[in-house]
């Protein structure tokens, strides 16, 4: 009777695993068809992003070269203006050097930046404002026919509609791009974290007493991950002591993550290629003395913190 107890235990403890697998392999692949349906929109959100960094290449061109007309028909004004007032010939021979120099920095470099531009826009219009000025004083009876390029400010509206809706897509595909790095990151699950002693034969077991401790061991299960990359990997096991001291037995034992630079206790490398496999990793004490209390385990890979479990000694 007690053997038909122990086999019904049994089997409802294999029958609660494999419902626990079904969900997890449910779950799972519902969440990888959400992350290849984001890699598909961050695809085609790089691809626009292009298409509108080819568009503002287009509108920068056409600012600069409005605003070189601009400049030239601003000098001819002020010509016109010294034609009619000499008086005032030293004033506005200054604004004209001012327009000058900025007509060159136009002339003289090609690759200027749209930021650069609206710069340059904007001391055009701190220039014709005072143009104006001037106009006002000298020709009262606004005869004067000053050339003001109307194009100018449709392009620079052009442009900023067409940057605004760049930064759009930059964003967009930047949050996509978080998106596949989280569902890149492996996982690992399955965890059986524990001491072990050793015996007369010179093999080990399992132990929960500190003072008996020579190696402590955990062994989990690196799960499938089919958008992650495949290839040469280093798994690390970092195990935390009650004092919250990282055990570790050499001085450059250091792994990099997220978080900075860490200590590790100990490592193992693996061939990843997308499927699920099961990996022990063990830390030799080598005659370090532990002492009571929970002990924290940390899995790495990659720089990211993949799977936790812990185990307690007394």
């Amino acid at each position: 009777m007690k053997k038909n107890n122990n086999n019904l235990v049994y089997y409802a403890i294999i029958g609660v695993l494999l419902l626990g697998l079904g969900a997890m392999v449910f779950m799972w692949t519902g969440k990888r068809s959400e992350l290849n349906a984001c890699q598909n929109d961050n695809l085609v959100l790089k691809s626009d992003m292009e298409s509108m960094n080819q568009m503002l290449d287009g509108y920068v061109g056409g600012l600069s070269n409005d605003l070189k007309t601009d400049f030239k028909n601003m000098l001819e004004t002020y010509d016109r203006l010294i034609a009619m007032d000499r008086t005032k010939a030293d004033s506005l021979n200054r604004q004209k050097a001012q327009i000058s120099e900025l007509l060159n920095q136009l002339n003289t470099n090609k690759k200027l930046s749209a930021r650069e531009l609206m710069n340059l826009k904007k001391e055009n219009e701190v220039l014709r404002s005072i143009m104006r000025g001037y106009v006002k004083q000298i020709d009262s009876l606004n005869t004067l026919n000053i050339k003001l390029s109307s194009s100018l400010d449709e392009t620079t509206t052009k442009l900023t509609e067409t940057t605004a809706e760049r930064d759009t897509y930059k964003k967009d595909s930047e949050d996509k791009s978080l998106q596949l790095k989280k569902g890149a990151k492996l996982q690992a699950y399955s965890f059986s974290s524990q001491a072990l002693r050793m015996k007369l034969n010179n093999t080990t077991t399992e132990t929960e007493k500190a003072k008996n401790a020579v190696q402590l061991r955990s062994s989990f299960t690196v799960g499938e991950n089919t958008i992650a990359s495949a290839g040469r990997k280093s798994v690390y096991l970092q195990i935390t002591g009650p004092n919250g001291e990282v055990l570790h037995n050499k001085s450059n034992a250091q792994m990099e993550t997220e978080s900075g630079a860490q200590f590790y206790s100990d490592k193992k490398d693996i061939d990843y290629n997308n499927q699920a496999i099961d990996l022990t990793i063990y830390y030799d004490l080598k005659g370090q003395e532990l002492m009571k209390g929970n002990y924290k385990v940390k899995i790495f890979c990659e720089g990211q913190m993949i799977g936790t479990d812990s185990f307690t000694l007394k």
